[in-house]
């Protein structure tokens, strides 16, 4: 079954929603099922083919997308990156998905500090630097909507001590805008993915990725890996009016897996 199927062709019609990472793996996703769902999509990433691909690939099919390179890391483009897209909507934006992310393996041994920082810079503070720049933007307006994509981190990330850090630090970022800005009308909540089949497991090497094709479905309570659409689904409950009474919350979408048993060997 296609996601389309399960959501009303025109739910979200007319929403003015960013989509950082939105170039490839579940962040591509999103885009494509909000579009399919009639909003208007801006998506930011590093990797400009894959922007192109992805603006191409949408407006062949009728929807609205605005592309354009975009480094979270980077306060002062971010400003001007979330100007220019606010301009382009006359001032409004309606959802913002904080997507861009990344990690590698490592045991918290061996972690160079340049490889910490890296981490924690892009999870952490380019998803805050995004926040910042649109929750602004949101409380001209109406107030609107913040999804943070994290991690399933609850138990303890054992070789990725500086993604599950920064994921954490995003947790409680969304449970402090959440009261914050609520009088701005601005609902703050996060979704965590546990073990998810998608492109993003490209980047591990061929041993991390036979395992976790293998052995991680083990140790997990619905026995097998999540899909993309898994994610696709609670992020657009949250954009649409039917989360319209939630913040402060973090969906967890693994299965399971935070209530038992562990995935990763320490």
């Amino acid at each position: 079954m296609s996601v389309s199927a399960i959501f009303r062709s025109d739910l979200l019609k007319d929403k003015n929603i960013i989509v950082t990472g939105g170039g490839s793996g579940i962040g591509l996703e999103i885009v494509r099922e909000c579009s399919r769902l009639g909003a208007n999509l801006a998506i930011g990433a590093r990797q400009v083919e894959r922007l192109d691909a992805a603006r191409n690939e949408l407006m062949a099919a009728g929807g609205q997308i605005h592309a354009a390179a975009l480094d979270i890391r980077d306060p002062d483009g971010v400003a001007k990156w979330v100007d220019e897209v606010s301009e382009n909507w006359g001032g409004r934006i309606d959802v913002l998905v904080n997507n861009a992310g990344g990690q590698f393996p490592s045991p918290a041994a061996s972690i160079r500090p340049k490889g910490w920082r890296a981490v924690v810079d892009t999870n952490l503070n380019g998803t805050w630097f995004m926040t910042q720049a649109v929750g602004q933007k949101m409380m001209k307006t109406e107030g609107g909507k913040i999804i943070n994509i994290v991690a399933n981190m609850w138990r303890g990330f054992p070789g990725m001590a500086h993604t599950g850090a920064a994921r954490a630090g995003v947790v409680n970022l969304t449970k402090t805008l959440s009261l914050e800005w609520a009088r701005h009308n601005i609902l703050v909540n996060a979704v965590a993915p546990g073990v998810i089949r998608s492109s993003g497991l490209d980047t591990y090497p061929e041993a991390v990725r036979a395992s976790v094709e293998t052995e991680v479905p083990k140790h997990i309570p619905l026995k097998r890996l999540g899909t993309m659409n898994d994610v696709v689904w609670p992020v657009v409950y949250l954009a649409s009016q039917a989360g319209n009474y939630i913040t402060g919350e973090t969906i967890c979408v693994d299965g399971g897996q935070a209530h038992w048993g562990t995935v990763f060997p320490v």
